[in-house]
């Protein structure tokens, strides 16, 4: 059976009919930034002051596209007859996204959490040598790192947390007893002004 004349357009306008009364689902990009998933891989932060430029990073890496640069600086003993201690300073800390293929290798063999996945994304440049990002643009990054997820209600609480939490009580508590102390101290010397001149009217022919 032939089909029937015009019966294709028909289906084809059925179908604009039908999607025209449906929301639209196209997010007009950049005007409207789209939702990520909280685990994007975008761009790499640096927390600068977790960094003891191990170089475990840079070593790991499969595409070479770290570079870190240091210096060593030794500080005085902290006790006299103590010995001098000798650490590394970070100089330069920069990664290449031109050559990062975002394996995320570098960010789980940190010993001491200072990389971290960044949900940013817009960072095109017409210039490939601009894709190397340099220490300050990365910890600009830092800041746009979402918060980790959520503990389970029931599971024990990290031991950094804890002892974190036990150097500020007892701080706390430190500050508070010199503050009651400074206004003891206060209150005496008060008592002892009232008393030296209530000693001087006393004396007074």
């Amino acid at each position: 059976m032939p089909p029937i004349p015009g019966s294709g357009l028909a289906k084809g306008l059925a179908v604009t009919l039908r999607t025209m009364t449906r929301k639209t689902v196209t997010a007009q990009y950049p005007d409207t930034q789209p939702e990520l998933p909280p685990r994007s891989r975008g761009v790499i932060g640096l927390f600068e002051e977790n960094c003891t430029v191990c170089m475990l990073c840079a070593r790991e890496c499969p595409d070479w596209c770290i570079y870190i640069d240091s210096h060593k600086e030794t500080s005085p003993p902290a006790a006299p007859g103590g010995r001098e201690r000798s650490r590394n300073v970070l100089d330069r800390f920069a990664i290449d996204f031109s050559l990062c293929m975002y394996c995320g290798i570098c960010i789980e063999v940190c010993p001491f959490d200072a990389l971290f996945w960044s949900p940013e994304f817009e960072y095109a440049e017409t210039d490939i040598h601009e894709l190397t990002h340099e220490r300050d643009k990365l910890r600009e990054w830092m800041w746009t790192v979402p918060e980790p997820p959520a503990l389970d209600p029931g599971a024990e609480e990290p031991k950094e947390i804890a002892a974190a939490r036990k150097g500020a009580d007892k701080l706390a508590a430190q500050r508070a007893q010199e503050q009651q102390e400074q206004q003891e101290q206060q209150e005496q010397q008060e008592q002892r002004n009232q008393q030296e001149q209530a000693d001087e009217k006393g004396g007074t022919p």
